[in-house]
């Protein structure tokens, strides 16, 4: 079996991090760890690319890591630091001749065509960027080429929110709140990313102790921190509290399995 290869993109909140006139230690460190945008991850396997989600830093992360071709898009959710970036998908429909496949739900797709009804309508022009519309849901399967993907619902305070396993790999971002059901489409999953936003609770996403609670019982080989804003600490610090097996993620981290 070939090697699944995942980047993380960006790490970050809908702020990112450093946050704009944020005089905090963790927004002025100098450790390129300290430094998010916002989440996204590359997922590579078998001569197939795909994004999980386009939000306001896509065209950068895509710039940074080096990417020349992209197969599909999922989106978790339709807030607008996962959705924000979609319009530069055009430079992979010059790329690829041909629209780009996105997944999601009908209530995310359904914010999609608002966002992009400039390039949706019958009335187009060169150079918009030209997606096609794949509806998913949360009881079936679906591919991106042959990369086959399962769907876990989770809830984001009362916003339904996907998050996606493929193989051994499983990201789940804005979440407050997983079902038994997910836990079971998590099991014996190796590599899983999970959202912390911070250390104090917080009313839709989990909080460092709670993210280290689900990876216990989750029980990875390697657990991950993703969608932290600056009031998670500095990374170096924090890192060395975690349990075994878990750390906070960085945009650039790559992993393969």
């Amino acid at each position: 079996m070939k090697q699944v290869k995942i980047t993380l993109l960006g790490t970050g909140t809908s702020q990112g991090v450093p946050m704009i006139g944020c005089d905090c230690i963790v927004c002025w460190s100098k450790d390129k760890k300290d430094k998010r945008l916002r989440s996204s991850v590359l997922i590579e396997h078998n001569g197939t690319s795909v994004v999980i989600d386009t939000g306001p830093d896509f065209r950068y992360q895509m710039l940074r890591a080096g990417v020349r071709n992209l197969d599909g898009v999922l989106i978790t959710h339709e807030h607008y630091d996962h959705l924000a970036g979609l319009d530069d998908i055009r430079a992979f429909n010059r790329i690829r001749k041909s629209p780009m496949d996105v997944f999601a739900e009908r209530l995310v797709l359904n914010r999609v065509e608002q966002e992009l009804d400039y390039a949706l309508g019958d009335r187009k022009f060169p150079g918009l960027p030209s997606i096609e519309m794949i509806e998913i849901n949360e009881h079936d399967n679906f591919y991106v080429r042959d990369m086959e993907f399962t769907p876990l619902r989770t809830l984001h305070h009362q916003l339904p929110v996907l998050g996606f396993r493929t193989g051994d790999f499983a990201y789940i971002t804005d979440t407050n709140f997983i079902p038994q059901e997910t836990f079971e489409k998590l099991k014996g999953v190796k590599v899983f990313v999970l959202n912390a936003l911070r250390v104090e609770p917080h009313i839709s996403h989990f909080n460092l102790e709670q993210a280290v609670e689900v990876m216990r019982r989750i029980n990875p080989e390697r657990g991950i921190f993703t969608h932290m804003s600056h009031q998670i600490g500095l990374h170096s610090e924090v890192n060395k509290t975690l349990p075994a097996g878990m750390e906070l993620g960085y945009d650039g981290l790559e992993i393969v399995l």
